[in-house]
């Protein structure tokens, strides 16, 4: 069984600004509307298979600088 990449999405939110957590919201389709509401929301706050999506997502931290 192969294992799943996943996308060190906590600490990356931690670290970012709200436009480069806008930027990776945007990759996982996320609706504009919501991206407002949920970039300045901590990482943890956000809803589980929001979460799941980013971390399996494959996005590299250089996509989003």
């Amino acid at each position: 069984m192969a294992k799943i990449a996943t996308f060190d999405a906590g600490t990356f939110w931690k670290n970012a600004y709200a436009h480069q957590r806008g930027k990776l919201l945007k990759k996982v389709s996320v609706p504009d509307d919501q991206i407002i509401e949920l970039v300045n929301k901590k990482y943890l706050e956000l809803p589980a298979a929001l979460k799941y999506d980013i971390e399996t997502s494959g996005i590299t931290k250089k996509e989003l600088q």
